[in-house]
């Protein structure tokens, strides 16, 4: 069994900012990664909107970034992910991951988030950056003077539409019902924006790219009558509800009625010693800007705690050699 002063289990900007702290403040930290180093940003081919690169960047480019600094200062990366948590027994807890191994750890920072739900039909992920996206404040810009299609009903998927009015030249909002989900307020706007169009009782059955592999339609099907047409477009923005990455902690930690940690205003969960920072929580912003300040304060709270139990804290290998 391994031991460790801090356990990060998620390695997007929330868990690489909060590794980043833990471990310069000299606390051994182990951030166990997952199936994609950096989360969701990791697969955004061009981030603009990330303080600190006036030219943009890139979501790989600024993992790898935020993965060195940590590293830098004594983090250690596990390309493994978390599979059972036990934190009915306090600190330290106990981790096992995929690949076996069983960890422990005097504090644990959770910071996995959410998923995006996709459509699951052909082309989507295929044309994830090229064309598809799941956040308009992410990715709206490039599509200035474009034609864009937004799916969904609800208040995401209109306030996004809204949104991209900024830049698209015409946004069409394709939705399943004959009836949008959204409040009304929301509704009186985008149904009083000349560049918002509905498309109603009509879903996506698949995503069409062109020669040079960027999205240049859908294909849509009436629900009722079955018709199903083409319909030329420059970008697709899914906006049909998130997945909170909770499901390993449902158990253990307080969780609201969406599936999203509950949290203090030290970032603290239902068990003392445990925190969460990032989309785990936050079903509001989902920036990764947002997401690294979380997992700052989430990381000052972790060390605020330690440093408060010191005394009660049992010496690592290396501390007792």
């Amino acid at each position: 069994m391994k031991r460790e002063r801090v356990a990060v289990i998620g390695s997007g900007p929330a868990g690489l900012t909060a590794a980043l702290y833990t471990a310069r403040a000299q606390l051994s930290t182990v951030v166990f990664t997952g199936k994609t180093l950096g989360g969701q940003i990791s697969t955004t081919h061009e981030v603009e909107n990330f303080p600190g690169f006036p030219n943009g960047t890139t979501g790989p480019e600024l993992v790898e970034n935020m993965k060195a600094q940590a590293e830098r200062f004594g983090a250690r990366l596990v390309y493994e992910s978390v599979t059972e948590v036990d934190f009915s027994q306090g600190t330290p807890f106990t981790l096992k991951t995929d690949g076996g191994e069983v960890y422990q750890a005097d504090t644990v920072l959770i910071t996995i988030g959410a998923n995006p739900r996709e459509l699951g039909v052909p082309g989507e992920r295929q044309y994830v950056g090229r064309g598809v996206s799941y956040c308009a404040t992410c990715d709206g810009f490039f599509f200035r003077g474009k034609d864009i299609s937004v799916v969904g009903g609800g208040d995401s998927a209109l306030q996004e539409g809204l949104f991209l009015t900024k830049f698209g030249r015409s946004v069409n909002i394709i939705h399943r019902r004959d009836e949008l989900r959204a409040s009304v307020a929301l509704q009186t706007r985008a149904k009083s924006n000349p560049k918002i169009h509905f498309t109603y009782n009509t879903v996506v059955d698949q995503v069409k790219g062109d020669e040079t592999g960027v999205v240049k339609a859908v294909m849509l099907r009436d629900v009722k009558t079955g018709q199903v047409t083409e319909k030329a477009t420059d970008g697709v923005f899914v906006f049909v509800g998130y997945d909170p990455n909770s499901w390993l902690f449902k158990d253990q930690l307080a969780l609201d009625e969406s599936g999203y940690m509950k949290i203090d205003h030290h970032m603290q969960t239902s068990v003392e010693g445990v925190f969460a920072a990032g989309e785990i929580h936050d079903s509001v912003f989902r920036q990764a800007i947002t997401a690294a300040g979380d997992g700052c304060k989430a990381a000052l709270s972790a060390i605020k705690w330690l440093g408060e139990r010191e005394h009660l804290l049992q010496p690592l290998d290396a501390e007792a050699v």
